[in-house]
């Protein structure tokens, strides 16, 4: 048997040699090239080949082109078509052309040769004989014109059916074209059910409507099932010795698998109930390219309706939601916003696509939505009726970036009642503590006291001055949330550092406990209020100095890295559960591992993260239980 002839179509003589050379030695494939279009269509009836493989772009005739003119006198012969431009509708304009499969640039041998391989097995089983064969033989029996306008119908009929994407209008479609093109008696598509494994009627043509709503079949048991099995054609008809075995009586029919990456969607069927009249090798050409288009059109119109019961899922969810939803492109425009941010943030309709200085007007959302960089960021909106928002910025990688809005007016208010209240409280407790103190101290003057009554005399000072520390302390994290702290000024961090470990030093030689310090000479300046970061940094060695043991060692560290200030503050005290760990920095916590004899208010590091917060600083914590803690603090330096 002489080898499959091939002929290559492509103005690129480098793909060109490349194809030559992976069919000839790989392939064992007889091989003719040609640099464009027209050279490879007058040569099909001279050389007679058995398979074209046609590069997309060409001058004279392009690839698609030709396959258009390729299959209105050669319908059998199997065309690839070979693109560099990897796109879904130059795929979908192939296979309407009908090319019979697509191949990607750059593509390895193995490749090639399996799809090769493929095709030339699809055509020898759609023909039953040799494709040149099958060629004549149609030729005979049809007339140029006829098989030129049936196949420009069937052309413009899939176009129509490939478009639309109501799944019944898709499938009613493909059938009455199937019938009408083939002249066959009765048409349907088969649907496959995979929980069942039984195929039902889903579109008819000359069906009664009963029959067609009650119509199931198993696909172990059926020809149908067969054509969904085997990925084949069946065809069966009077001549033939399979006998036709279906649930009402034809002469002739012909299922054709419907099929998508391989997947079974279900068959295209038609049939005659008239003795004689069977269907013709013509026939199976336009059933199966029907098929390709009504399966493609049944994936688009499942794609489309999967697409439309998401996109109403999510306006659903963002209409219903109490957060406002804002998304933005690259660009800064409008890609998307929901109901609750365009009634929270005053926004009309019709804003979509506009830049955001267009849409909104608060500038801490114009700079928010504007941002750069890859990390979160969370800022406060205070809109002019006095409603206050809490807006999260993320980004969204290839998208732009998205950012969520909350009403936090009540939590505000809330947040205000509270503080005033501590706040009243706190100034009303100072004066009785106060008269208290005083009278402690008048004891001793008024006579002698003994042993006993000195020990209570001591206990009560020793709590007074504790409720005056966390009245003292109340009243500092009711300044620094509330914002009233705001002389703020460039700082040496450096000689900032060294004032803070001064003060602290006489606390560490009462405690009998180590206390080093390494400050680098030039570490930057930072632009805050110097008292609270100097209480920050006190706090933290404070509490490093009161939870060690005497002898121990507390370790203060401030270097400069990048565009930050690193301060590490450690201590080798009874460390921090890792469950507790994350409430550290809430009011009034303390560690369930603190001594009994080490006094503490637990709002010493909520003071902290408040006096960082209000810098834009952040803080972490290190520790393991019975080794020590490490808290690391960075502050952004600043030019000046």
């Amino acid at each position: 048997m002489n080898e499959p002839i091939i002929l290559v179509a492509d103005d690129n003589h480098e793909i060109r040699d490349f194809l030559e050379e992976a069919l000839t030695k790989l392939g064992n494939y007889r091989v003719k090239s040609v640099g464009d279009g027209l050279s490879a269509l007058s040569l099909v009836q001279e050389l007679h080949p058995n398979l074209i493989i046609t590069d997309q772009q060409m001058p004279n005739l392009s690839g698609v082109d030709l396959i258009r003119r390729l299959r209105r006198d050669y319908p059998y012969l199997p065309v690839i078509l070979m693109t560099g431009e990897s796109s879904e509708a130059l795929a979908v304009s192939a296979l309407r052309a009908g090319a019979t499969d697509y191949l990607t640039k750059p593509f390895d041998p193995e490749h090639l040769l399996e799809i090769v391989q493929g095709c030339l097995n699809k055509a020898q089983v759609l023909q039953g004989t040799s494709i040149q064969e099958s060629t004549d033989k149609l030729s005979e029996e049809l007339l140029p014109i006829d098989r030129a306008l049936q196949l420009e119908a069937l052309g413009m009929e899939g176009e129509t059916t490939s478009a639309r994407t109501e799944l019944d209008e898709v499938l009613r479609t493909a059938v009455d074209t199937a019938v009408r093109l083939t002249g066959a008696e009765e048409g349907s598509i088969l649907l496959l059910q995979e929980e069942t494994g039984e195929l039902y009627m889903r579109a008819s043509k000359n069906f009664d409507d009963d029959f067609a709503r009650a119509f199931r079949v198993q696909v172990k048991d059926s020809l149908a099932g067969q054509a969904i099995s085997s990925g084949e054609i069946v065809r069966i008809d009077e001549t033939t010795p399979q006998k036709i075995k279906t649930s009402y009586l034809v002469h002739s029919l012909c299922y054709v698998p419907l099929q998508v990456r391989g997947r079974a969607l279900g068959v295209l069927g038609v049939d005659n109930r008239t003795p004689g009249k069977k269907l013709t090798d013509h026939d199976i050409v336009i059933l199966k390219t029907m098929a390709d288009y009504a399966a493609l059109a049944i994936e688009n119109a499942q794609l489309y309706l999967r697409s439309e019961q998401e996109r109403i899922q999510l306006e659903t969810i963002l209409r219903e939601i109490e957060n406002g939803v804002i998304v933005v492109d690259k660009n800064h425009r409008l890609l998307l916003i929901n109901q609750t941010a365009m009634e929270g943030l005053g926004v009309k309709e019709d804003c979509l696509g506009l830049p955001v200085e267009e849409v909104f007007q608060d500038p801490i959302l114009i700079a928010l939505l504007k941002a750069d960089g890859n990390q979160s960021k969370r800022e406060e909106l205070e809109l002019s009726d006095g409603r206050v928002f809490s807006a999260q910025r993320t980004p969204i990688e290839g998208l732009g970036q998205a950012v969520v809005t909350q009403d936090i007016t009540h939590l505000k208010e809330l947040a205000r009642i509270k503080s005033d209240f501590v706040t009243t409280v706190s100034h009303d407790l100072r004066s009785p503590l106060t008269a208290i103190l005083g009278y402690i101290e008048l004891i001793e003057r008024a006579g002698a006291v003994n042993e006993l009554q000195q020990e209570f005399i001591h206990r009560v000072q020793s709590s007074v001055q504790q409720i005056s520390s966390l009245i003292s302390n109340l009243l500092d994290l009711g300044r620094i949330e509330a914002g009233l702290d705001t002389t703020k000024e460039i700082i040496d961090i450096a000689e900032l550092s060294r004032e803070a470990m001064v003060c602290v030093e006489g606390s560490a030689q009462k405690a009998k406990v180590n206390f080093v310090g390494s400050i680098k000479a030039d570490m930057g300046r930072v632009f805050g209020d110097p008292i609270r970061l100097r209480q920050m940094i006190g706090n933290l060695l404070d509490n490093a100095i009161k939870y060690s043991k005497p002898g121990g060692r507390v370790e203060f560290e401030a270097q400069s890295e990048d565009e930050q200030v690193i301060l590490r503050i450690h201590d080798d005290g009874p460390g921090i559960p890792r469950d507790e760990q994350p409430f550290l920095f809430e009011r009034f916590f303390r560690a369930s591992n603190v001594p009994d004899n080490v006094p503490g208010t637990g709002l010493g590091l909520s003071i902290v993260k408040s006096i960082l917060d209000n810098h834009n600083g952040r803080i972490w914590v290190e520790s393991k239980v019975g080794e020590g803690t490490t808290f690391t603090v960075v502050l952004l330096k600043t030019e000046g």
